[in-house]
């Protein structure tokens, strides 16, 4: 059986985001305890269990929106009317009338992508730089790894460069001209070319990038900090990353762009947030769309 945390760690390797929801305080009667988790997709299905169909809907919403502000949330989901739970300041806060009459407090914590770095090359530079982006805790996959690394545990195939957030190419000659093509190609944001200044100039004078495309690659590579060893080489390269990542914006993976879809379950009055295992029915060519099973059957039963 696949665990949370399997889950987690699946959907890590795969750079898909997601949130992790922990329900840290639960008030009877509800069917989730303390301990309960679950993970949320960008599309709104739940894996795992923190409260039954009515507050499910306000966990998806507020997941939902934590991914888009990539903020951590503690949400407090309350019964309609007055409830003896301890209060928790900074916390969002959620009447939910559907509630049979307990209260929940679930932590939901946004998880994104680490930055995905490519080395292609496997000179000193390039097996420096590799230690340094995994001490940083970024994502790295070689395109030219060291001999004794078999090709079938190469992370992807080479020159294959999208959901990248950066190319660094220590390679010293070769098909450098068409590696940074297909990078830029590819969408990614920071490409850097490990070459002599000379030489650097060479390679893109060939290409006749355009001024945005041009922006985009990095040649001379890294920082200037003076750096002269491999090592010191491959730190001015990382915080030349760093800082595209931090202070420019360098996009690291996409999140949800648009606001979750919500529409009024017309029996209980509840703001309701459709997604894939989101209860509805279709009625004389429209859908209508509820809080939990309980709210459908009383709609259906209505209209017979």
């Amino acid at each position: 059986m696949t665990t949370i945390a399997d889950r987690a760690k699946q959907l890590v390797y795969e750079r898909q985001p997601f949130v992790h929801a922990t329900v840290v305080r639960a008030q009877p009667p509800t069917s989730a305890r303390a301990g309960d988790e679950a993970i949320l997709l960008s599309d709104g299905t739940i894996e795992g269990f923190v409260g039954g169909e009515c507050a499910q809907n306000s966990v998806r919403k507020a997941a939902l929106g934590a991914l888009q502000a990539g903020e951590s949330v503690l949400l407090r989901v309350l019964p309609d009317g007055d409830v003896h739970f301890p209060d928790a300041p900074g916390a969002c806060v959620v009447v939910n009338p559907c509630l049979s009459g307990g209260a929940l407090e679930i932590f939901l914590t946004p998880q994104f992508p680490a930055p995905l770095v490519r080395i292609c090359g496997s000179a000193p530079i390039a097996e420096n730089l590799a230690q340094v982006c995994e001490v940083l805790g970024y994502e790295v996959r070689r395109d030219d790894p060291p001999g004794d690394i078999p090709e079938s545990l190469r992370s992807c195939p080479p020159g294959d460069f999208a959901g990248a957030t950066a190319v660094v190419i220590a390679t010293h000659g070769g098909a450098e001209a068409e590696t940074i093509r297909a990078a830029l190609d590819a969408g990614v944001g920071y490409v850097g070319l490990v070459a002599s200044r000379i030489r650097g100039a060479s390679v893109l004078e060939s290409l006749g990038l355009d001024v945005s495309e041009r922006a985009r690659v990095h040649a001379p590579v890294g920082l200037q900090i003076g750096a002269k060893t491999p090592a010191e080489i491959a730190v001015s390269i990382a915080a030349e990353v760093i800082a595209g990542v931090r202070r420019d914006g360098l996009p690291v993976a996409p999140r949800p762009d648009v606001g979750p879809t919500t529409v009024v379950d017309p029996v209980c009055g509840m703001t309701v947030v459709i997604g894939p295992d989101t209860p509805h029915v279709r009625t004389g060519g429209e859908f209508h769309w509820f809080c939990c099973p309980g709210c459908r059957s009383r709609f259906v039963a209505a209209r017979a």
